[in-house]
């Protein structure tokens, strides 16, 4: 593993005659594989969060991004390890060691047997950390290492290789985000979700990209450390700091503060430095645009959660399935934007500079949020809004034989309207009950006659009071509802029990026990399907029941009445299945999709065409710190905000709006430089020797 090379290159093996190294194929499915683990896991980590560790959907989305976060800010420390220390190859080792590691701990944290919720969250963390210094730390060091495999006169070669790599990294992320929500859902494991498997699959990919990688060891070209260009950046401009606060009041001014550092520092340096901060400069508004984008794995996969999954019976896609369609639509719109979009444009006569061409990202991905916003609010038209402090929900079931029933709950007015039969329910009605708890009286008038009960209520919670016949006389039972959807798609259901005989009711693998004269079964959540053939046992008989389809996220109540040799089921839904279909978020994901082409893309482009080579690596920093950053806005405003899902959005769209139009003035009054005049030995000359000459 030693990279002290000598000074001429090692001549590597080609692949088939041609003059592409045959190591980057080691190299370019090490990069297949390490994305794949990356983004699986990733895919799955917002529903973890909610259903495993029994977070709050803030406090997972979160955590989420501070994870995401963490990610972005270890690559300044892998590069520095890299260039300083020990080298692109040896810091790609001994960090993917550490990233297979955070891989194992994190899918031993999903494992029940394994210690008490604690020590599942304390796993959880700790795989987490070791993952993002793991992928954080070989990021900007695998491409380049990549890139180092090549000769210098093969930059066709070079080029084309990062095409492809850049294609092995979208084609694990689509793969990925296909299979392991497949794996979380479809593979059931100690009786549930089968997280542990969603997260070893990734964990053994991890380590096949190592071992692959490890295998390429001999035909590598590996170049020795060379000392941090960040490193030199950041000494350089802290002795032009310290050095203009000791000077006196008298010295000679200068034209830039970067030129208090030339008793120390070459004139090239600070003319790179100076360059590169020009551009570092349009940097510190882009952490908006990322606050947006990566709330496709949390914000959105939780509003996915809530819509309809099912693709006309032919298919169904899982809620963090999603977020594939982001890497697939990159394979297909950057083409049509290089080959089409942009020559349309130009045929126009319109001048679309790089910096024109990240504003209008930036509108896109805000007016997407706008989007996301008008879905959210007809998603959350199926959600049955909690109650307030000091009120409950109650809906009233008239199970009576004969007459409509009227009830009155002593010193309210809620029901002013006979109720009819069950089987036109009245929903629910807000209950201000003026206390966190209370008993309140209730009397029940059929025909004339009024029959007393209670109901014990509390604040926050929803009830239904179901009123039966018994020995002539009207009696009630509440029963605690569940109004919360299931987030994996699930329904909720029970059943009420009109029978003089017990029964017990199989839906799917889920057993339900309804005791006899109207006892209720406990409400329990089953999968999303259509159920026309459940067993169902009495005392004395064994039949089935059709109960129609279950659908995404509603909860029912089903009445078990009729002839005990033919039982008749009555269906009702106490929340709405989910109705918004989840093809609404196909525009969400073309239009920032189209956001991320127009910006992302562009804008490294544009990095590297306004810096010197020698700085590439310091620009590379600082636009992954921009994702970082994006990150940390979401977790703040996640926490702190405490706003409605679909005014959130707008929130961060009507932010993203404002910040575009100060880059966009930022950018008017930027001058586009050609940095290569740098590189050039002669202008190098030039200034070495004027150096040399104030020297003199």
């Amino acid at each position: 593993m030693d990279e002290q090379q000598p000074k001429k290159r090692k001549k590597s093996r080609k692949i088939f005659g041609t003059n592409y190294p045959l190591s980057i194929s080691f190299i370019v499915v090490n990069e297949f594989c390490e994305r794949f683990s990356y983004y699986g896991m990733k895919a799955v980590l917002t529903l973890y969060f909610i259903h495993y560790l029994h977070w709050s959907n803030n406090f997972s989305t979160a955590i989420y991004h501070a994870f995401s976060s963490l990610c972005y800010f270890t690559p300044i420390l892998g590069a520095i390890i890299a260039d300083s220390w020990l080298g692109k190859f040896k810091t790609i080792i001994y960090l993917s060691i550490v990233y297979v590691l955070g891989h194992v701990v994190k899918s031993l944290g999903a494992i029940p047997d394994v210690g008490d919720n604690s020590a599942h969250i304390g796993l959880a963390m700790f795989g987490l950390i070791l993952i993002a210094f793991g992928t954080g730390g070989i990021k900007p060091c695998v491409a380049a290492f990549g890139g180092d495999q090549f000769e210098e006169q093969h930059t066709e070669e070079r080029r084309k290789f990062f095409s492809i790599f850049y294609m092995a990294i979208n084609a694990g992320s689509v793969l990925s985000t296909i299979i392991t929500p497949i794996l979380r859902g479809d593979v059931q494991c100690f009786g549930g979700d089968c997280y542990a498997l969603a997260f070893g699959v990734p964990a053994a990919l991890m380590l096949t990209a190592l071992l692959v990688f490890l295998a390429g060891s001999g035909l590598y070209n590996k170049s020795p450390p060379e000392g941090n260009v960040l490193l030199n950046v950041f000494k350089c401009s802290w002795f032009a700091i310290s050095n203009r606060w000791k000077s006196s009041k008298n010295s000679p001014k200068r034209d830039h503060w970067l030129d208090w550092a030339e008793e120390k520092y070459s004139k090239v340096l600070i003319q790179e430095i100076k360059m590169v901060l020009r551009v570092l400069v349009l940097y510190i508004p882009l952490p908006m645009f990322w606050a947006l984008f990566d709330q496709q794995g949390s914000r959105w996969t939780l509003q996915a959660t809530r819509m309809n999954m099912d693709f006309g019976g032919v298919f169904v896609v899982k809620p963090d399935q999603m977020q594939m369609l982001n890497a697939l639509l990159i394979l297909v719109f950057v083409p049509i934007f290089d080959m089409g979009v942009y020559p349309l444009i130009s045929l126009c006569r319109i001048n679309v500079t790089p910096l024109r061409k990240m504003a209008t990202g930036m509108i896109l991905a805000a007016i997407t949020f706008c989007v996301a916003a008008i879905v959210e609010v007809n998603v959350i038209n199926t959600v049955v809004e909690p109650p307030p402090a000091n009120e409950c929900l109650l809906q009233v079931f008239n199970l009576v034989n004969g007459n409509p029933v009227s009830v009155q709950i002593t010193g309210l007015d809620i029901f002013p309207e006979k109720i009819e039969s069950y089987k036109d329910p009245v929903g629910y009605t807000r209950l201000p009950i003026g206390d966190v708890q209370k008993v309140l009286p209730v009397t029940v008038t059929q025909n004339g006659v009024g029959h007393p009960c209670e109901l014990n209520v509390t604040q926050h919670t929803a009830y239904s009071l179901i009123l039966y016949s018994e020995d002539s006389k009207v009696k009630c039972k509440q029963d605690k509802d569940n109004i919360i959807k299931s987030e994996n798609g699930e329904a909720f259901i029970r059943f009420i029990n009109a029978q003089s005989e017990n029964m017990n009711i199989t839906v799917g693998n889920v057993n339900f026990f309804a005791s006899i004269n109207y006892g209720i079964s406990e409400s329990k959540n089953v999968d999303r399907g259509k159920y026309n053939e459940v067993l169902c046992k009495s005392d004395t008989k064994t039949q089935h029941i059709d109960l129609g389809l279950l659908d995404f996220g509603a909860s029912y109540t089903f009445v078990l009445s009729g002839d005990p040799n033919k039982l008749t089921v009555h269906k009702m839904e106490d929340v709405e299945a989910n109705n918004v279909h989840i093809a609404w978020q196909i525009p969400q994901y073309i239009l920032i999709t189209a956001g991320e082409v127009m910006f992302s893309i562009t804008g490294l482009e544009f990095s590297y065409s306004q810096a010197p080579a020698s700085m590439k690596s310091v620009l590379q920093a600082g636009w992954l710190l921009t994702v970082a950053f994006g990150n940390v806005i979401v977790l703040i405003v996640a926490e702190g905000a405490g706003l409605e899902q679909w005014a959130e959005f707008l929130l961060f769209a009507a932010l993203l709006v404002a910040v575009s139009i100060i880059f966009s003035i930022m950018a008017y009054f930027y001058t586009y430089v050609d940095p290569d005049h740098l590189d050039m030995p002669n202008e190098r000359d030039n200034m070495e020797n004027e150096e040399n000459i104030d020297m003199t």
